[in-house]
């Protein structure tokens, strides 16, 4: 269990720590002098052979509370410090809300400097915690007195923080790694070595990660060479620890306080997040649009404008939906708590939990405030994933990776999700049930609908169906939509064309009798056939009606286009394509000097049939290199 320190100034935290555990966690020259913390100070009880108690200590000074809350991210207990000669001062109230932001449900009170008031006095300081902690989940967190000078009640208050591990719930690695540094260091012979607390997943040796943001927003890598877990050396990591990890490739001063060490899948730096906010009932004013505020994530602190969403002000006390526009990238996921201070850093005026962290569906200037934005937000404020990531589907289609980067979800894990909410996926993107039965109707329904308007032509091509039905979809994905209704026997293949299995498109008389003096033409020079003013040329009929007779001819399906006035059998086509198909079978991708080679023809032929098979979706250019996409359509 990972328990983090609250309270004021002076009251007592690194002494009451140094009397649990024998450590005192001010470390630095600065702080033994003045006698305060100023950074974070850790220390750790072994528990049994397995199991260590870790202990986050964080300063109390009002100037230090962006310190204290990058202690305070990811940890599972709260051990809130009230002086009794003091009682519940400023650093406490605000100690007390951020915890609450954070979501830390469980903690004990320590009632410390027993041993310097009366009876009488401790009376009233508890009258003070019970009435500070009216409406909030602290109400029932026990008060212990303690006093770290004579040591009494120190035993029972370990006593009830072992007790508290054992019931505790166990993370359980869910989600991919994700780990808030609050720390970086190199040691001599080791490398550089960042720590902080792991939010998500689990880490093992070997593995690889990345570091984001970093200041220009590229991304570092590095293996994982050795872990520290709890204080101790350990072969993993996992969610609810305290980890060091060793991350030899990473420069010196590259990685800090701000930064997350994550799954190398994780794509999830934003500069703008939709969120739950609350405002504190402490608060004097509303919250109104524009105010500049500091965002805190994780262990950083970021200046954000806030945009609401579904209010014109938001009142203390009071919730609201609301859009973030960030002065640089955070690396967030939805779930995440974050919390919010005034633009001058002198108070926290509320927080809440990341509900989009990639702006879905809605560009930074506009859509923002749509009833169905809006509706989808409230979904994923008050649903489970699976419910969110319906929601999202009946709105829209997604990438998986883009499912998986914005809720931090393992394959595995992803996977269940979509198969819970009967998602459909193909080609990597995430479709609702009904969008994919809708994709599939308006494929059918534009084929039947090309061949009422063209009788005449064989079919439609793919790729004009997909700007018919779905010009901005993903090809892939398309091209699966339509290999289903293939599969079904909904929809045929002739050649390059797509048409229903009842249609026909013939040749009137006189074209059929010219066509039978042209064939032979294309039928002997299969791979390298005549151009139409060729083929003219040797038939005696006017180039003109050669090439409008090929045309009708290819609408049938016989002859297919491949480069202007360059007619090719339909069954050359389908040889060509066998032979692109064995080339990227035996180098992984098919060039056009290998294609020339094996076809016997010149480069610039070899080149324009590879072109013809990108454009019509059997394979797919990335720069001078052709990769297949489907199977062989003629085939």
């Amino acid at each position: 269990m990972l328990i983090g320190t609250a309270g004021h100034i002076d009251h007592g935290k690194t002494a009451l720590i140094k009397r649990l555990t024998g450590r005192n966690t001010d470390r630095l020259p600065e702080e033994i002098k003045r006698g305060i913390s100023i950074e974070l100070g850790y220390a750790y009880v072994p528990v049994d052979s397995q199991a260590v108690l870790g202990f986050i200590d964080v300063p109390g000074h009002e100037r230090f509370v962006h310190t204290m809350l990058a202690g305070a991210t990811g940890i599972d207990f709260a051990l809130l410090v009230v002086a009794a000669d003091d009682g519940v001062m400023p650093q406490t109230d605000e100690h007390l809300d951020i915890l609450m932001l954070l979501g830390v449900a469980r903690g004990v009170v320590a009632l410390t400097k027993i041993d310097a008031v009366t009876a009488e006095r401790l009376k009233e300081v508890r009258a003070q915690i019970a009435s500070r902690f009216a409406g909030t989940a602290a109400l029932d967190w026990p008060v212990m007195p303690v006093s770290s000078l004579s040591g009494e009640g120190i035993e029972a208050l370990k006593d009830h923080l072992l007790a508290e591990s054992a019931r505790a719930p166990r993370r359980h690695g869910q989600g991919r790694f994700r780990m808030a540094i609050d720390r970086s260091f190199t040691l001599v012979g080791v490398g550089t070595v960042v720590t902080g607390t792991v939010h998500a997943g689990s880490v093992a040796v070997a593995d690889q990660l990345i570091l984001a943001p970093t200041p220009h927003q590229s991304l570092l890598r590095s293996r994982v060479r050795s872990i520290h877990a709890q204080d101790r050396p350990s072969p993993t990591g996992v969610a609810g620890q305290r980890c060091a990890l060793n991350l030899p490739e990473v420069e010196r001063d590259a990685a800090g306080r701000g930064m997350w060490a994550q799954d190398a899948a994780l794509t999830n730096l934003t500069e703008r997040i939709d969120i739950s906010l609350h405002l504190s009932a402490r608060e004097v004013r509303a919250l109104t649009a524009n105010a500049s505020v500091h965002l805190h994530h994780g262990t950083a602190d970021v200046m954000a404008r806030v945009g609401l969403l579904d209010v014109v002000r938001l009142e203390p006390g009071a919730d609201a939906l609301a859009s973030l526009a960030l002065d640089r990238p955070i690396a967030a996921c939805v779930g995440d708590r974050v919390v919010l201070r005034d633009a001058s850093a002198q108070r926290t005026i509320g927080g809440g939990v990341v509900l989009d962290a990639i702006a879905l569906g809605a560009s930074p200037g506009r859509g923002r405030r749509a009833p169905a934005r809006l509706e989808l937000l409230r979904c994923i404020r008050d649903c489970g994933p699976d419910q969110g990531i319906a929601a999202l589907l009946a709105q829209r289609t997604i990438a998986v990776a883009r499912l998986i980067s914005l809720w931090n979800l393992s394959d595995d894990e992803c996977e269940q999700l979509l198969q819970s909410i009967d998602a459909r996926v193909a080609a990597g993107i995430a479709f609702s049930a009904p969008t994919w039965r809708q994709q599939r109707d308006r494929i059918l329904q534009a084929v039947a609908q090309t061949h009422a308007r063209e009788p005449e032509l064989p079919g439609v091509e793919q790729q004009r169906l997909r700007r018919i039905v779905a010009p901005s979809s993903d090809a892939d994905a398309f091209c699966a939509a339509v290999d289903e209704l293939l599969a079904e026997g909904r929809l045929v293949r002739r050649g390059a064309f797509l048409a229903t299995p009842s249609h026909r498109a013939e040749l009137g008389r006189d074209q059929r009798v010219r066509w039978e003096r042209i064939k032979p033409l294309l039928v002997d020079r299969r791979f390298e056939p005549p151009r139409v003013r060729d083929l003219a040329r040797e038939t005696g009929i006017a180039e003109t009606e050669v090439r409008v007779l090929l045309k009708t001819v290819a609408r049938v399906g016989d002859v297919a286009l491949v480069a202007q006035d360059h007619f090719f059998m339909t069954s050359a086509v389908g040889e060509l394509a066998d032979i692109a198909a064995s080339l990227v079978q035996e180098h992984g991708v098919a060039r056009a000097a290998d294609f020339r080679d094996r076809i016997g023809t010149g480069r610039k032929l070899a080149i324009q049939i590879l072109e013809f098979f990108d454009r019509i979706g059997f394979t797919r250019r990335v720069r001078d290199e052709h990769l297949l996409r489907r199977e062989n359509p003629w085939r």
